[in-house]
């Protein structure tokens, strides 16, 4: 009997490097698209996927990351007194349930399959989400609501998946894969980052899975995978023929916000995706057109 999906761990521990200086002193997820952060999008996808139990894996420095899905009381009751009700609306919107978002410290900087492992405790005997934040899918169905209505229908793991260009494959965890519905697919093995010669195929996993706690034991043994870090990719691929494993095509536009380009795709995205910016926004993109 499958156990339902009620956890979700967020890896946010990274150092943004890449958007410095902006993340010196501010966490990356804490970046905005639009008027809301990275880390919000990410909570409020898994919210709609059903899930309960929030699991924020965080680092030095990243204390704000938690407060922002605190109660701000001087702030309410500012906006209460100047009678901001839209404003009040936006923050009880993205009020949590007592006790249902906790925080974990990865301490070390060894990889993604080792800040799972940190949220060992919080996981427990339960399947579990995964959202990367840096990952930011623009769908009609939020894209973890996706993957949790797949998990409902198979069991096991589900990783949501997209193509990628052959010649970029060393920049992923590809897929190596049996049976296509055009849908879901069979994974029948992990490889992180091939050189595109070695690649199986040019399926790639994007920052959205649903795993079995089962991983946890084989990150465990702390080993070493690409970039002498311990890749989470290798602990999933462990997993495989012990559980089901399907990868997902999901619906929707996926934006790498880790990246600056795709950072800024995301804003004019969302912002065209707003009933009271559009106009604006269509109308100074038509401005900048004729910009050399």
């Amino acid at each position: 009997m499958k156990k339902p999906l009620r956890k979700a761990v967020f890896p946010v521990a990274g150092l943004g490097t890449r958007f410095l200086p902006a993340t010196k002193a501010m966490a990356k997820e804490m970046l905005p698209v639009v008027d809301k952060p990275l880390i919000q999008y990410a909570v409020e996808e898994a919210r709609a996927a059903g899930i309960e139990q929030f699991c924020l894996i965080t680092g030095r420095g990243k204390i704000a990351l938690v407060d922002h899905f605190d109660v701000a009381f001087e702030l309410e009751a500012t906006l209460r007194g100047r009678n901001k009700e839209a404003e009040l609306r936006l923050l009880a919107d993205m009020k949590m349930q007592p006790g249902s978002i906790v925080s974990v410290r990865q301490q070390e900087p060894l990889g993604l399959g080792h800040a799972i492992w940190c949220a060992r405790a919080f996981i427990g005997d339960d399947p579990f989400a995964i959202l990367l934040p840096d990952d930011l899918v623009l769908s009609d169905t939020p894209c973890m609501k996706q993957l949790a209505e797949a998990y409902a229908e198979t069991g096991g793991c589900v990783v949501a998946v997209t193509e990628v260009p052959r010649d970029q494959t060393n920049k992923y965890g590809i897929l190596d894969i049996g049976t296509d519905d055009g849908r879901l697919v069979e994974v029948k093995g992990l490889v992180e980052k091939p050189k595109p010669a070695d690649a199986p195929s040019n399926l790639s996993i994007i920052g959205r899975y649903v795993l079995m706690p089962e991983v946890i034991g084989f990150l465990a043994t702390m080993e070493r995978g690409a970039g002498n870090e311990i890749q989470l990719t290798d602990g999933m691929a462990k997993m495989i023929g012990h559980v089901p494993f399907h990868g997902l095509r999901y619906e929707g536009t996926r934006f790498d916000c880790g990246d600056k380009l795709g950072f800024l795709e995301a804003q004019i995205a969302y912002a065209l995706k707003r009933p009271e910016l559009v106009s604006a926004v269509r109308a100074f993109l038509k401005k900048y057109e004729t910009v050399t």
